[in-house]
């Protein structure tokens, strides 16, 4: 299995026990997405997986639409940080 890159979570965090604001989502979601990449990209006709790969995707997106419409500038700096957007 492919370890994953470590983001910097603890950068995002609102307070000690935060597991569920959409920064720290979009960084836990980020590292999902990049093993299930590379999982898929190793079994091309792993399509249960690609499907789940979709999902985690889209869901990313929604959170950060919702990021940039309530706080734009922590959507700025974790688009940066994860290096999301070129």
């Amino acid at each position: 299995m492919v370890k994953a890159t470590a983001y910097p979570i603890e950068k995002f965090k609102k307070h000690e026990k935060d597991s569920g604001s959409s920064q720290v989502q979009v960084v836990r979601l980020t590292e999902e997405i990049n093993l299930l990449q590379s999982h898929c990209d190793n079994n091309p006709k792993d399509f249960s997986s690609g499907r789940g790969l979709m999902q985690k995707v889209n869901q990313r997106r929604r959170f950060l639409t919702y990021l940039k419409k309530t706080n734009s500038d922590m959507y700025k700096s974790l688009v940066k940080e994860l290096g999301l957007r070129k």
